[in-house]
């Protein structure tokens, strides 16, 4: 009976042991837990998941196999061994990671999407990459994205603009947790890649907030709405809990052309982020915060200003100043004392005595001399060729709290951010007219200081309804951009003018409400989701006026906008007409602006941007609403049919409505083969319909010009005959594979694509009225009359002498391959090795005629239209090839970092054909070491393109035409002309 009894304990213990709960914690490779991972028993529906701090417990048995899987990580199949177990997953290939973007289905991962979709792990990066903001990250990770920091243009050294398979960077759409995100109230009016277009401030996100980055490539419009045609970029915020994340990097240009081509250090940047969660309720709820702050100095890559600074003038000021003579009085008393200086400066005269004969004796160059004099260096008149200096702040949080146990969700996210930037102009010379030489007796550099702000609130609620999944939420995003220019001058106020102004700006803001519904069914056919939806957007754009000083043109009794030029006016600024309705030369001069000695006029406004005037001042707004329907079908296992159709309404221009089809064969187990139709549009934005100004714009020979930019549907876009704005239609076929191979831990994706664009919205070329023919009086007044005159008012009344526009000008084709290909090995118990190498073939051109009316083509205007620079920024402003291999090689101590980036061949955007350089290909080296102290702390040293390479520099036929002023292209960008970057990071984790 004994041994019976005993037989039984141990029978006993043996079942109770084989029902015992298991309990354990799952890790990711760092060491780091893991919420919300999945542990299922094999072969049965027993599972559970991890809590936020990873631990889990689960009905088991000794010998039992567990599955343990988690978003981003490979799964691992483990096997019990103990009651209480300690579980790694190994970072997984990102291909595999379920994806938002591209699909509502809620279970598709991207290797089986039916479009490409590249999703970008930013933990890793944000430890390991020399990048700190979010569009050079994508810069160096995405081959289809392009972005660079710009030089000399204005607002768009602030902002840089982005692009996605060679088009616009407003024809990309940019989603922040699958929500729409606002534009930039920015529209790029400069010499830059994307002139015309607005596009999505990404600096303003702190890449510490980001989970990951899904890319993508391909249109969306019917899913979507405007803005995607060339492919979407969504962003999924930290949802991390229970640790605190933060990094401190610094770094610095250390660079043979640093310091204006000196050599050393230059533009030093810093970065402090960090990042925090909190669990909120009991149902897996959290709340995340994380932000970022950063210092950015600027740098300078100009060699030496080559060409005239001074004239025999500035020798009569020098020598006059230095007597004690106030020099502006040069300028307003009789000649005399323009002699009496002149003798005393030791000028030969040569018998000049009259004013004329004055002006043609001392305009002559004198730099030479009078740099000895005023002991100066050419190097002291040289521009910031180069990066501008930025300070900012960013904070996100991303929140969610689950009501219940039914799926029932209350989540919402929101972002502040504030910028000041620093950029600088041309300098002005001392002896040009609209440089004031009695305030700045050596010319001055004018500086453009920005404030950037921006904010973004989402709500929403989402749950279950039957067995609908609905989700209900508003998203609010707004940004402004205000200008103050400093170390300038309004050149027509002479003496009175001030050296600081506030020249007014921008702002932009968008709510956007959306329903969104949808249900899988798993007993139609293999599987099929349905989903359908609406939204409703508001937008508004305003313009902000700047004090007058920033915008006036003043006349030589202190009046503002009285206009100079040579035709008579009367008191209100109109023209004033002979008999045969044509101006009349002006023989008024109490109407004339200031001028120099030389008789030439002194411009108004703050010199490198003029303020924007009330004239200029407006809020314009509009609404849209759409409807969509999206349909994905597992017709059998293998094969997969999705259809989606979008109808929208805009207030401003009317109705559209699109549709995608797409699908993807299962080949075999590890072979997928997919494709997709789609018709798309982009609707103008309100930017491109209503922004208004007139800045200084320097043409291809470096001469400055004063252009107006009008609306759309102005009294000027009519004389000319430019019709009212419409939007961009597209059409789009991709097709690729997909494909695995398991023996070799490789996975490829190979896509190719074509998109045509109907109606593309470019900026202009610069339209000047056209004088009557010359009369033989030999006289070098300009006379005009009909809708010539009418122009030139419209010109003269905004303080420009040429204008553009926005305009649905030409058709483009862009066509390309993408490619992607991921690798991953293991050695021994510690060391991981993960290689990706992606890349891209594109090309972008223009199709057809010019959509130029017949007034345009009448008046032979339509190169002026869309002018030959403008194709080039188009075409081949950007790289058309670009190839990424990164290397990731970690153990439990050590990570190694290796990535080279081929750049391919660019062309510099000229008007003049014969000086289009081409610019060939480099390879960019990025390496990093990182070394973990602790399990919280981690110190990595690197650098950004190791090698100190540089594009090419321009060539001596174009250099020349700029006189030293651009060793590389301002107009092409590959990479930017940096250098080298060296960078150290200290990182650590408080749990």
């Amino acid at each position: 009976m004994k041994k019976m009894y005993l037989l039984f304990i141990v029978l006993l213990s043996a079942v109770s042991f084989s029902n015992a709960q298991i309990t354990g914690t799952v890790l990711d490779d760092e060491g780091v837990p893991l919420p919300g991972a999945s542990i299922v028993k094999k072969g049965t529906t027993t599972g559970a998941t991890t809590d936020f701090d990873g631990n889990f417990s689960i009905e088991a048995a000794v010998g039992d196999m567990l599955i343990v899987s988690y978003i981003g990580f490979e799964t691992k199949n483990v096997t019990v061994a103990n009651s209480n177990m300690t579980i790694r997953l190994a970072s997984g290939l990102a291909l595999e990671e379920v994806v938002i973007v591209g699909s509502r289905n809620p279970n598709r991962t991207a290797t089986e999407s039916t479009v490409p979709v590249d999703v970008i792990n930013m933990k890793e990066l944000n430890n390991i990459a020399p990048q700190v903001n979010l569009n050079q990250i994508l810069n160096y990770v995405a081959p289809s994205f392009t972005s660079n920091t710009q030089t000399i243009s204005d607002g768009t050294d602030h902002v840089d603009p982005a692009s996605l398979r060679g088009l616009g960077p407003d024809q990309v759409l940019v989603l922040i947790n699958g929500k729409r995100r606002h534009t930039s109230s920015l529209i790029n009016v400069n010499g830059t890649f994307g002139r015309g277009s607005v596009g999505t401030d990404l600096n303003a996100i702190p890449a510490a907030a980001i989970q990951r980055i899904e890319v993508l490539r391909d249109g969306a419009a019917a899913q979507y709405g405007s803005d995607a045609i060339a492919g979407v970029i969504n962003i999924i915020l930290n949802k991390s809990v229970n640790e605190l994340t933060a990094t401190v990097t610094t770094g610095a240009n250390f660079s043979k052309n640093a310091n204006d081509q000196t050599g050393g250090v230059d533009g030093q940047t810093t970065n402090v982020a960090a990042s925090y969660g909190l669990p909120i309720g009991e149902n897996g709820g959290f709340i995340n915060f994380s932000g970022d702050f950063d210092v950015r100095e600027a740098y300078g890559r100009m060699n030496e200003w080559e060409g005239s600074i001074f004239n025999l003038y500035n020798t009569v000021e020098r020598v006059a100043g230095a007597d004690g003579y106030d020099i502006s009085s040069l300028l307003d008393n009789d000649v005399a004392d323009v002699i009496q200086y002149t003798d005393q400066a030791g000028i030969n005269r040569n018998g000049a005595a009259t004013k004329d004969e004055l002006r043609t004796l001392l305009s002559a160059d004198n730099t030479t001399a009078e740099l000895a004099a005023r002991g100066k260096e050419r190097s002291d008149y040289n521009m910031r060729v180069g990066q501008s200096a930025l300070r900012g702040g960013r904070l996100f949080a991303n929140f969610s709290l689950p009501l219940d146990t039914n799926g029932t969700e209350l989540y919402s996210f929101a972002g502040l951010s504030s910028r000041t930037g620093n950029s600088a102009g041309f300098y002005r010379l001392p002896n040009q007219s609209r440089t004031f030489t009695p305030a700045y007796i050596d010319g001055f550099l004018p500086e453009i200081n920005s404030t950037i702000k921006d904010q973004s609130l989402s709500v929403g609620i989402k749950g279950m309804i039957g067995d609908w999944s609905v989700d209900f939420s508003n998203t609010y995003g707004k940004n402004s951009f205000l200008y103050t220019i400093g170390n300038t001058f309004n050149a027509s106020l002479e003496n009175a003018s001030p050296t600081f102004f506030d020249a007014g700006g921008f702002s932009f803001s968008q709510n956007t409400s959306n329903l969104d519904v949808s249900q899988f069914f798993e007993d139609v056919m293999s599987g099929l989701n349905i989903a359908f939806g609406a939204e409703y957007r508001v937008e508004n754009y305003d313009i902000v006026a700047g004090e007058p000083a920033s915008y006036g043109l003043y006349d030589g009794t202190g009046n503002i906008n009285n206009p100079y030029d040579d035709i008579l006016r009367d008191d209100a600024g109109s023209p004033v007409l002979d008999g045969d309705n044509k101006t009349i030369p002006n023989s008024n001069s109490a109407l004339l602006v200031p001028s120099d000695f030389f008789g030439n006029s002194r411009p108004g406004g703050s010199q490198v941007f003029p303020g924007f005037g009330p004239k200029n001042e407006l809020s314009r707004g509009r609404n849209s609403v759409a409807g969509y329907l999206d349909l994905e079908a597992d017709v059998t296992e293998k094969f997969l049919l999705s259809f989606a159709t979008r109808f929208e309404n805009y207030s401003d221009f009317g109705s559209t409505i699109n549709f995608k089809l797409a699908s993807r064969v299962k080949a075999s187990e590890n072979l997928n083969i997919r494709g997709a139709l789609n018709t798309g549009f982009r609707a103008p934005s309100l930017h491109q319909i209503n922004f208004n100004s007139t800045s200084t714009i320097f043409d291809q020979n470096g001469d400055p010009q004063e252009v107006g930019t009008f609306a759309n549907d102005s009294r000027a876009a009519k004389l000319l005959g430019i019709p009212k704005l419409k939007e961009e239609t597209s059409s789009s076929a991709s097709f690729g594979l997909t494909a695995k191979i398991p023996n070799a831990n490789l996975t490829v994706t190979v896509d190719g694509y074509f998109v045509k664009i109907n109606d593309r919205v470019v900026y202009t070329g610069q339209f000047e009225p056209t004088p009557d023919a010359d009369d033989g009086s030999g006289s070098d007044v300009k006379v005009y009359s009909g809708p010539q005159l009418e122009l030139f008012n419209l010109l003269s009344q905004a303080n420009a002498t040429a204008a553009s526009f926005f305009a649905n000008a030409i058709d483009t084709e862009s066509k390309g391959l993408d490619i992607v290909i991921t690798h991953k090995a293991t050695f021994g118990d510690n060391w991981r090795l993960k290689s990706d190498l992606a890349g891209t073939f594109s090309k972008t051109k223009k199709v057809g005629d010019i959509n130029a009316s017949q007034v345009l083509q009448d008046a032979g205007l339509v190169d002026t239209y869309f002018p030959e620079d403008s194709r080039v920024y188009l075409e081949e402003a950007v790289p058309r090839t670009k190839f990424n291999l990164s290397n990731s090689l970690t153990s439990e101590k050590l990570i190694f970092f290796l990535r080279n980036v081929y750049f391919g061949e660019v062309t510099e955007a000229t008007t003049t054909i014969a000086n289009q350089q081409v610019f060939g290909e480099k390879l960019v080296t990025d390496l990093s070491v990182g070394y973990k102290a602790t399990d919280a702390l981690t110190f990595t040293i690197g650098a950004n393109n190791l090698f100190d390479i540089y594009p090419d520099r321009a060539e001596d036929a174009f250099n020349n035409r700029s006189d030293g002023r651009f060793d590389w292209s301002r107009r092409a960008q590959q990479f930017g002309i940096g250098g080298r970057f060296l960078f150290a990071r200290v990182s650590f984790t408080l749990k």
